[in-house]
């Protein structure tokens, strides 16, 4: 097995008689595998997932935009996929990379073959990579930028496709809450999902939610109507008074893509005058970052980030162990939040931030994602403690 490149750090691949899809790094490394999807070329930062379920949710989650996933688990497809595990109707992540050609589905609630729902979505994705050597990579040098191209005849031109991996910027910098949140402001429906008959009728709500959309996920929505509020989504880049005219007894913020700080340019002056109303607001992953920043905090880049669905969070209140479903690249600086907020989850990986709270005002937020969708529900309890804080207003 040899491989072309010029990085030390390159992933082995099985030489096959004709490459129908490359991967092509900005440094040059090119590994080649069998096409998979919709034949073109997406170009975009190369992260990896370690879960070992939900991979439909997961190419549908609005934070992966501008990125391209790679599946650590080497079943991809298992369970199909179908119309109700998708967390957006328009799909963010620009492409899939798998150890193995995808599985015939073998689950009764499957619709489709997952290549032929990414044909449908106009999602590459590539097979016979090694996909373990590529997360040593990026786990030791970070996430590259890199181009993912499918051509069924073998033709490829590898220079052309080595200078648009070089020349697209990266995350750092970029603001893509604007290409994935919503168009208009509209009224959410519906509960969470169960077994017996599929999404439920929200309950009676009992307080009036307004959800910032950087790139909402639907199973986020979902939890905030389970937990009995009346969600009314706006774009990211709604006014204060866009926000106020609604009368909202808590604001929401949401996850979603790109630089926070960049986001934040338009998203913090709104934050910091909803904070002064002393309205009860909490933040996930995006959102969790903006309010560090509303605060006064910074954040910055991860090498490697957390995308996975068995992150094990500490909650230094009570000392529980929580376990975790992730995605970011971004995180908050500790060192620089200001005194009257608290750290109130850190992660046992690596230390870093993963919830805040102000002690002067009903305000916290998570860096993980307590809805799950895929993963564990250890944290669906931090629904309920927003509607407690609205209660208590």
């Amino acid at each position: 097995m040899t491989a072309a490149t010029k990085s030390p750090h390159a992933p082995a691949y099985d030489e096959a008689p004709v490459a129908t899809a490359l991967i092509v790094l900005a440094d040059g490394t090119v590994l080649k595998g069998r096409g998979l999807g919709a034949e073109g070329s997406a170009v975009g930062e190369i992260c990896f997932n370690t879960s070992m379920t939900g991979y439909q949710e997961i190419m549908t989650d609005p934070s992966y935009a501008g990125q391209i996933i790679t599946f650590t688990f080497p079943h991809i497809g298992n369970v199909g996929a179908n119309p109700e595990d998708v967390e957006t109707q328009r799909v963010a992540a620009r492409g899939a990379i798998l150890n193995l050609d995808i599985t015939e589905p073998s689950n009764w609630r499957a619709t489709q073959h997952f290549d032929a729902w990414l044909k449908a979505n106009n999602l590459c994705a590539i097979a016979g990579i090694d996909t373990r050597a590529l997360t040593h990579r990026i786990r030791d040098l970070g996430a590259p930028n890199g181009v993912i191209a499918v051509n069924h005849t073998g033709k490829f031109d590898i220079p052309a496709l080595v200078a648009e991996a070089k020349a697209w910027p990266g995350l750092d910098g970029m603001d893509l809450a604007k290409d994935v949140t919503c168009r208009q402001t509209y009224h959410w429906e519906g509960s969470t999902w169960d077994l017996a008959g599929g999404y439920r009728q929200a309950p009676a709500a009992k307080y009036k939610v307004v959800a910032i959309d950087y790139g909402a996920k639907d199973n986020i929505l979902r939890c905030l109507a389970a937990a009995g509020c009346d969600v009314t989504v706006v774009p990211a880049g709604a006014s204060t008074d866009d926000v106020l005219r609604h009368k909202p007894d808590g604001v929401f913020l949401s996850n979603g893509p790109g630089d926070p700080a960049a986001t934040g340019e338009y998203a913090v002056p709104v934050i910091r005058d909803l904070i002064a109303k002393d309205l009860p607001i909490f933040g996930i992953c995006l959102g969790h970052q903006m309010l560090a920043l509303a605060l006064g905090g910074k954040t910055k880049k991860m090498g490697r980030g957390h995308r996975g669905a068995n992150h094990p969070v500490k909650d230094i209140g009570t000392g529980k162990v929580e376990i975790t479903s992730q995605n970011h690249g971004f995180e908050v600086m500790a060192e620089s939040l200001p005194k009257d907020v608290v750290i109130t989850h850190r992660s046992l990986f690596d230390d870093c931030v993963e919830g805040l709270a102000m002690t002067t005002k009903l305000v916290f937020s998570v860096q993980y994602h307590p809805e799950a969708s895929p993963g564990p529900q250890d944290s669906h309890y931090l629904f309920d403690r927003f509607v407690e804080n609205m209660a208590k207003k």
